[in-house]
């Protein structure tokens, strides 16, 4: 029997705003992990972003707060919530404020990159909640500008991308100066011994939640692999971007350098594609994203740190044009597609020098990945030597990256919210989402 979120004890203020957003039933990490928080208990979990972990901690959070309406200090909050980029950061903080539109609490978020006075002014008055990058949070309490000693409740999400980031030493300079009496909750994909170390001095007999075992793949995604040339992948991106099924596609590169090389090159072939990185101004990535989650680009060009904070409905591909060199990163990847019950085609490009990252990419998720023939792989007799022979995936032809049969949205690009929860009472059905213009999808961080 499928849980449903008025069998849990949230309250109606909460359920109210869940119902007007037709969320109707938790995923197995909400449903596993809200009765925990709800009782006051630290929390480990291990879940990859897309499962519905935001909600899993906002919604106990929320009630916590407004079960205790004590108002913040200046500049102190009540809950800190450390991520790892803007772009998760801000839809995390848009996140409290959807579900708890009905409860009166202040909400705001602080990262770098922008100027620092609204940010100060925001903290001045006192927050119920705060989302924050870790180095902005540091370099506004050097300057006097934060306190902790409201603090009740801190949340570390992405923790083991805080590690591939050098965010690890932030981190552990932040926590000292936290209230010894506080509910703290760590949520990685990934298990590290650095963040197995973490845990023991951030958490208090915590309960474990585990929905998705580390470095597995999501099931509902096609996974291929186009053995090609180097000199011949910018070409062949664009030959399978020709197929209308590839409604949205989130290309991924190693480098911010290959990300501009290769959105100016699609753009210039009249295919609508932007990139993403960190070396983009804020204002520039949050125009990409909203450019994409809207429909008007069709292609995002992203490394693996912008892209952390991904978080949309309606990925109906994922293109490794760069296979990462870090295999936990492929999975990562590949979970921006295949969200919110909908299924998807992950498609990485491997030359030569990429070899080892596939073995590696194919030892830790313990599986092959299907080799899919295309137009510009060499003649036979005279292809890499891979140890894979090119073949059909499945036996559906191969026709520029679609395997013949509907994945995904159907071609539509589906902008419905509801990606956070597992089911929905309506707009449910894949690619019925809202139509291009209103509110972008709720984050399924």
């Amino acid at each position: 029997m499928t849980l449903s979120f008025s069998e849990l004890a949230l309250v109606e203020p909460i359920q109210r705003a869940l119902r007007a957003e037709n969320y109707e039933h938790p995923t197995p990490i909400q449903a596993r992990a809200i009765p925990h928080l709800l009782a006051g208990r630290d929390l480990l979990g291990i879940a990859q972003t897309g499962t519905g972990k935001t909600a899993a901690f906002a919604l106990p959070i929320l009630q916590r707060l407004a079960a205790n309406r004590v108002p913040a200090p200046r500049n102190s909050m009540r809950t800190l919530v450390l991520t790892p980029t803007r772009e998760l950061a801000l839809q995390i903080a848009e996140s409290f404020r959807v579900y708890g539109r009905h409860l009166g609490l202040r909400t705001a978020v602080i990262f770098g990159g922008v100027g620092q006075g609204p940010q100060v002014d925001e903290l001045r008055r006192g927050l119920d909640i705060l989302v924050a990058t870790p180095g902005r949070l540091l370099d506004l309490h050097q300057q006097g500008h934060v306190r902790y000693d409201a603090l009740s409740v801190f949340v570390l999400d992405e923790a083991d991308r805080m590690l591939d980031m050098g965010f690890i030493r932030d981190i552990r300079r932040i926590v000292p100066l936290l209230p010894k009496t506080r509910q703290s909750l760590l949520f990685s994909a990934t298990m590290p011994d650095e963040i197995n170390r973490l845990i023991g001095t951030l958490l208090k007999d915590p309960v474990r939640v585990e929905v998705t075992p580390a470095a597995t793949t999501v099931e509902r995604i096609d996974q291929r692999v186009m053995f090609v040339d180097s000199g011949n992948k910018r070409a062949l991106l664009a030959s399978l971007l020709k197929d209308g099924a590839i409604a949205r596609a989130l290309v991924f590169t190693r480098t911010k350098h290959a990300a501009n090389r290769v959105a100016e090159g699609l753009a210039k072939g009249g295919i609508g594609a932007e990139a993403i990185h960190g070396n983009k101004s804020q204002g520039a990535r949050q125009r990409a994203l909203g450019n994409f989650r809207d429909g008007r680009t069709r292609v995002l060009v992203a490394t693996d740190i912008a892209a952390r904070g991904i978080d949309i409905d309606g990925i109906t591909h994922v293109i490794n044009f760069e296979l990462p060199n870090v295999p936990e990163s492929y999975v990562h990847r590949i979970g921006r597609t295949a969200r919110a019950g909908a299924d998807g085609i992950a498609i990485s490009f491997c030359d030569h020098s990429e070899k080892a990252y596939l073995r590696d990419i194919e030892r830790v998720t313990r599986q092959k990945i299907a080799v899919a023939a295309h137009a510009f792989q060499r003649p036979a007799g005279q292809g890499p030597s891979n140890g894979h022979a090119p073949s059909a995936h499945n036996g559906h032809a191969h026709n520029g990256g679609h395997n013949g049969h509907a994945h995904g949205n159907g071609g539509r690009h589906a902008n419905g919210r509801g990606g956070e929860f597992g089911r929905r009472r309506s707009r449910r059905h894949r690619g019925h989402g809202r139509p291009h213009g209103h509110a972008p999808s709720q984050p399924q961080a």
